[in-house]
This record gives structure tokens, C-alpha cells and sequence, in this order.
């Protein structure tokens, strides 16, 4: 059997770093693009808001009226949201007007339905002063014309589409979303209650969570399925893989002592250049990369923990990378310990499944979410960040800590 040393966390992640690369930039309706990342910068081509509109139902005046109080005017009319045109506004008058509607000629405010009352002989009688302005929304206030909306290199939200779509943009050029194949390998897993369990087989679990977590980070997951410990069958699957893919994710074989098939298929298939790294962290150690033809592969270990947040730490920073993101890697926030986490040295980090929730002095707090073995997912799905613990003792109740959010607390 062969060893190879421990390479620190940072070193694997620069190892890893020229795998990935942004995909083509390729033109996509708006409603396809959430989480896609603009390829050039956006211009918008006319003011947002188009013209000057009410921001309350209310009545439009001029403010100067209402400098000697209560104010009683004579209501010309009423302009409700989608008017073209209305009634001009002179001394002494002022128009019913509704959110959104657009502002009375000679009107230059308006005053809230809440401190006006309507009196019986057709006038509106405003009991608190306004100023120049108020209550309206002034053309281009959001967005000028000719203004640059967006850089290139954005990560368009739901609130970037809303923009996009105030300016009549329905097509936006980004970074295509990569479709990632997952595959388990293992004559030993079966998937779903339609299989029974027989003696020595378990239900597969990497599968399910990584092809979630791959379009968590805004990729298109392809499930590739179960592929058995033998070579005909990975080379197939991983060949068809590689080949309708852009990355792929398989999961267990990667271990010093795991059988050779995996191994043997990926380095065949990628041209002998397939890497295997023990990284100097717990869980997630052992670690394979490199590609076959022009598709990243990254090999997962398969204990359920491993995989997951093997994941986190070199293929979902890759993915990212992929998708044209500047900031590919999950945040990190420091923490309180809130009770003692103790460990032993070994010369690893450990990243330690832990929740995070505000404490008593608005600091976070991370308290363990449960056993920490490679194969207790259930304290992962209790987890909402992992808690890196660097090679010593440990932590003790009220140090501070370094930690990697996995989802909001």
C-alpha cells in the first residue's frame, strides 16, 4: 500500500485552484439567471423611475401652501396609478392622488392621505406642513440613464433580476451554469426502501445530499446514479459522465485502502494525471482531482460527513469558480465557543460540525451539533457551520473561534 504525507488545507486548495476556470459567457432570459454571474457590464438605457410619480396615496400640491396652517384647498381631480395625464395644480388647489401615479403639472409634493381631511364643499383641508419634494419620487432617483447598473462579475439576485426588469433588459449575458455529475460507487450501497437491505449493504446517502449541495451553489445537478466496484462499469459511467458534464463529483474510493478500481479507471481515463491527496484535516483526509479530457473530476471520500464537507472545502469553491463567482468560497465569521470542544493534536485541523446562534451579548455562539464522526450525518444536517479547530487541544467555553457558515442560524 502506498503513503503519502499530509499537505496542509491552503496547499490543497492551490492545488486544486487551476482545475476550475468560468465557463463561456452565453446570453440567457432573465428569468433564467438567478445566481449567474454578468459577463459585462449593465447600462441602463433609460431612467428608473421614468417620470416624477407619488410615493402615498395622498393629495399632490404645492409645499408652499401649507405654510400657514390647516391649509384648505380645492380638489381639482384625481389621478390613480397608470394616469397619462391630469389636471394641472395652481395656487390654491390640489389633486387626489394614488401611489404611483404621475405628478400634476405646478404640483411639487404631496401631502399623505393621514394628515388631510376632506371637507363637504369639495376642498381637502391639510392639517401638517410639507416640504419641496415629499412624498414624491423623483425620474432617474433610483436609476439614471446611461448609469452603469452592474459591473461585470455580479452574482445576480432575485433583487439584480427586479432592477434588470424596471428597465425593459429581458436577455443578460453571463457565465453559463455548469451541469455537475454525481456518482457513488460501492457494490455495498442500494438506494430507496425499493431495495431491500441485505447483510452488509447500506442505503446511499452521499448521492442524494451531494447532487443538493450542487445545485445549493447554483449548478444543474446530474445524477449519474450507483456505479459497482468494477472497472467496465466506472469507465462507462465516468466516461458518459465526463462527457455530458462539466465537472464531476464521484464519491468513496479514494482511500489508501479502498479497492484500486476507481483509482485505476480515473487515472486511465484522465491520462495518468489524476492526483490523490492526504489533506491534513479531519474529516474529509483523503482527496483525488484532475480531469478527464476537459472535465474537472474531483473524487469525494465516502464516509457521509467526509464527502459533505469535502465538498465544502475543494469542490464548491471550484464550482464557483465556474460559475464566473468572485467570491467562491463560503464565509467565515468568528464565533464564541459555548461550552468546551476539546480534541487531541494529531496535526490536523479539524472542522467541527457545530450551531451558531446569536448570544446573550449579540456575539455568535457555536455549541456542537452532535457526534462528530465521519459517518454521523445526522449531527451534520444539524449543523449550520463548521468550526475550525486548529491542531492542539482544543477550545475552551468563551474563546473565540473560527468558523465557516454552511447556512443561515
Amino acid at each position: 500500500m502506498d503513503s503519502r504525507p499530509l499537505i496542509s488545507l491552503a496547499d490543497a486548495k492551490d492545488a486544486l485552484r487551476g482545475l476550475f476556470s468560468p465557463l463561456p459567457a452565453v446570453e440567457r432570459a432573465l428569468g433564467e439567471c438567478s445566481g449567474l454571474v454578468t459577463t459585462e457590464a449593465v447600462v441602463a438605457s433609460e431612467p428608473v423611475p421614468p417620470f416624477a410619480n407619488s410615493a402615498m396615496d395622498g393629495y399632490a400640491l404645492r409645499a408652499a401652501e401649507t405654510a400657514a396652517l390647516p391649509a384648505r384647498l380645492a380638489v381639482v381631480g384625481t389621478l390613480p396609478a397608470g394616469s397619462t395625464s391630469g389636471p394641472a395644480v395652481g395656487a390654491g388647489q390640489a389633486a387626489r392622488i394614488m401611489t404611483g401615479a404621475p405628478m400634476p403639472p405646478g404640483a411639487d409634493s404631496v401631502a399623505m392621505l393621514e394628515v388631510t381631511r376632506d371637507l363637504e364643499d369639495g376642498r381637502v383641508e391639510v392639517l401638517t406642513s410639507v416640504r419641496p419634494g415629499e412624498n414624491v419620487r423623483m425620474a432617474g432617483e433610483d436609476v439614471g440613464a446611461g448609469d452603469t447598473v452592474f459591473e461585470a462579475g455580479t452574482e445576480l439576485s432575485p433583487a439584480h433580476l427586479g432592477v434588470l426588469a424596471s428597465l425593459g433588459i429581458e436577455t443578460v449575458r453571463v457565465h453559463r451554469r455548469p451541469k455537475v455529475g454525481v456518482l457513488s460507487s460501492g457494490d455495498e450501497l442500494v438506494a430507496g426502501r425499493s431495495h431491500p437491505l441485505r447483510p452488509g449493504a447500506i442505503r446511499d446517502a452521499n448521492r442524494p445530499a451531494l447532487l443538493a449541495l450542487v445545485e445549493e451553489a447554483g449548478c444543474e445537478p446530474v445524477d449519474l446514479g450507483i456505479v459497482p466496484d468494477d472497472e467496465a462499469s466506472l469507465r462507462r459511467a465516468m466516461s458518459e459522465g465526463a462527457e455530458l458534464c462539466d465537472a464531476l463529483l464521484t464519491s468513496a474510493g479514494v482511500s489508501l485502502g479502498d479497492f484500486d478500481h476507481v483509482r485505476r479507471v480515473l487515472l486511465e481515463l484522465s491520462g495518468g494525471t489524476m492526483t490523490w491527496l492526504e489533506v491534513a484535516v479531519k474529516p474529509a483526509k483523503p482527496l483525488a482531482f484532475g480531469a478527464v479530457g476537459s472535465t474537472p473530476v474531483v473524487g469525494l471520500p465516502g464516509n457521509p460527513v467526509a464527502a459533505l464537507v469535502s465538498f465544502e472545502l475543494f469542490a464548491r469553491p471550484g464550482l464557483r469558480t465556474m460559475l464566473g463567482s468572485r467570491h467562491p468560497e463560503r464565509s467565515r465569521v468568528t464565533a464564541i465557543a459555548g461550552h468546551d470542544l476539546p480534541r487531541r493534536p494529531d496535526g490536523k485541523l479539524h472542522l467541527v460540525r457545530v450551531v451558531l446562534s446569536p448570544g446573550d451579548s449579540a456575539a455568535l455562539v457555536a455549541r456542537s451539533s452532535g457526534g462528530q464522526g465521519s459517518h454521523q450525518l445526522a449531527a451534520m444536517a444539524r449543523a449550520n457551520a463548521l468550526a475550525l479547530l486548529p491542531d492542539g487541544p482544543g477550545a475552551s467555553a468563551g474563546e473565540d473561534l473560527e468558523v465557516m457558515l454552511l447556512r443561515p442560524w
